[in-house]
C-alpha cells in the first residue's frame, strides 16, 4: 500500500518513467504469451516453441535493465533526512523500490494478457489474427496457469534486480550504491577478450549462405538459427557491456591528455568518476546498436526473408529500453553531481561553461564508442555475407 501511495503522489516525470516501464513489460509479456500460444497450437513442435521462448530473453533483460535504471533515479528510493526515524531505513527503502518496480511491471503484463486474449478472440468476439493462426495460436486453448507463470517472470526479475542493485552498502566510499572514486574500471581487458572470442566463434560456426540468402532467422522467422552464431553474438555483446566502464574511463583520459584547460579537465574528470555509473548502460546500447547494424546488413542481402510482427515488437522493446536506460543513467549521474554543480555556480562559473563541458563529454563518448561499435558490427557481419 505504501508503494502504491508513493506512486500516486510522485512527480509527473517519475510517473512517466514508471509508465514506460509498464509499457516495456507489456511488450515483453506479449512476446512471452506469443511463445506460449505457439506451443499450444503446435504441441509436436516443442523445439520451435522453445526457440521462440529463448528469443524472449533479450527483451526480458532489456526490460529488467530499464526497471533498475528507473528505480535508481526515483527520489523515493533515496534515503532522506528523517526517514530512519520513521522506520524507513536503507533496507526498507530497497524493498519499497522493489515493490514499486514489481507493481509497474504487473500492470504492464496484465495489459499484455488482456490484449493477447482479445487478439485471439478468447474474450468474446472474433479473433483479430485468424488470418495467421500460427502467430498467436488462435483457435487453440491457452493454459491460463502457464500464462500467469510466464508473465510472473517479468515482475519477479525486475524486482529482484532492483533489490540487488539498491541493496544497502556498508563498504566505505559508497554513496547511493555507487563508488565515487576515480579508480580505473578493471573490466576493459575482459571485455575486449570476450568480444574477440565471440567474433571468432561466430566466424568459425557461421553457416554458408544458400541460394535464397537464408541466414540467421530472427524471432517470427527464427527457426533454424545456428547455435554457434548466436553464441558468438552473445559473447561479443557481453564483451561490449563489460568493456563499457573502461571505455568511458578511457574517454575521460583522452580529454585530460596533454595540457588540458579547465573545461577539458572538468569534462574528463567527470567521465572518469562516472564511468562506473555510465559504462554498463552505454555498453548495452553499443551492443544493441552493433547487433542491429549487423542484422540490417545481413537481411538487406536476403530480400526473400521478411521480418515478422513479433520481431518488430521485440526490436522496439529492446531499442526503447536500452536508450531509456542510458538516458536514465545520465540523469542519475547529473543528480549525483548536483552539489558539485551548485558549488561551481556559487564560485561564479557561467552556465555556458557547464553546457560546453556536457557537450564535450558527449563528443568524446561518441568518438570512442561510435567507431568501436561500427567495427564490431562490421566484423560480426563479414562471416554471414561472404
Amino acid at each position: 500500500m505504501l508503494a502504491l501511495r508513493l506512486a500516486r503522489g510522485s512527480h509527473p516525470l517519475v510517473l512517466l518513467r514508471r509508465l514506460f516501464v509498464a509499457a516495456a513489460s507489456a511488450g515483453t509479456g506479449f512476446l512471452l504469451l506469443s511463445a506460449l500460444g505457439h506451443a499450444a497450437g503446435h504441441p509436436t513442435a516443442a523445439g520451435d516453441s522453445l526457440a521462440r521462448l529463448l528469443w524472449c530473453a533479450a527483451p526480458l533483460a532489456a526490460t529488467t535493465q530499464l526497471a533498475v535504471s528507473v528505480a535508481r533515479t526515483d527520489p523515493a528510493a533515496r534515503l532522506q533526512r528523517g526517514m530512519t526515524a520513521a522506520g524507513l531505513g536503507p533496507l526498507r527503502l530497497t524493498l519499497l523500490a522493489a515493490a514499486s518496480t514489481a507493481l509497474s511491471c504487473v500492470l504492464g503484463v496484465l495489459l499484455s494478457l488482456l490484449v493477447f486474449l482479445r487478439l485471439r478472440g478468447d474474450l468474446g468476439g472474433p479473433a483479430v489474427v485468424d488470418s495467421d493462426p500460427d502467430l498467436l495460436g488462435a483457435g487453440h486453448p491457452l493454459p491460463l496457469p502457464g500464462a500467469l507463470m510466464l508473465l510472473a517472470a517479468v515482475p519477479l526479475a525486475a524486482a529482484a534486480a532492483t533489490a540487488l542493485s539498491l541493496r544497502p552498502r556498508t563498504e566505505p566510499g559508497y554513496r547511493d550504491a555507487e563508488p565515487h572514486s576515480i579508480t580505473a574500471p578493471t573490466g576493459l581487458p575482459w571485455g575486449v577478450a570476450l568480444t574477440a572470442a565471440g567474433l571468432a566463434v561466430e566466424a568459425y560456426t557461421s553457416p554458408v549462405t544458400d541460394a535464397h540468402g537464408g541466414v540467421l532467422p530472427l524471432p517470427g522467422r527464427l527457426i533454424g538459427s545456428a547455435p554457434g552464431v548466436l553464441a558468438g553474438w552473445a559473447l561479443a555483446a557481453l564483451g561490449l557491456v563489460l568493456a563499457g566502464p573502461g571505455l568511458v574511463y578511457l574517454s575521460g583520459q583522452l580529454l585530460c591528455a596533454g595540457r588540458p584547460g579547465a573545461q577539458r579537465l572538468l569534462s574528463g574528470r567527470v567521465l572518469q568518476e562516472e564511468s562506473h555509473r555510465l559504462g554498463r548502460p552505454l555498453g548495452v546500447l553499443c551492443a544493441v546498436a552493433s547487433g542491429a547494424y549487423a542484422a540490417v546488413t545481413v537481411y538487406g542481402n536476403a530480400p526473400s526473408r521478411s521480418v515478422g510482427p513479433l520481431t518488430a515488437i521485440g526490436t522496439s522493446v529492446i531499442f526503447a529500453c536500452v536508450t531509456a536506460s542510458a538516458l536514465a543513467a545520465a540523469l542519475e549521474s547529473r543528480s549525483a553531481r548536483a552539489r558539485t554543480t551548485a558549488a561551481l555556480r556559487r564560485l561564479g562559473a557561467p552556465a555556458s561553461v557547464l553546457q560546453r563541458a556536457t557537450a564535450l563529454r558527449a563528443v568524446a563518448l561518441t568518438l570512442v564508442l561510435g567507431p568501436l561499435t561500427w567495427t564490431v558490427a562490421e566484423m560480426a557481419t563479414l562471416p554471414l555475407v561472404h
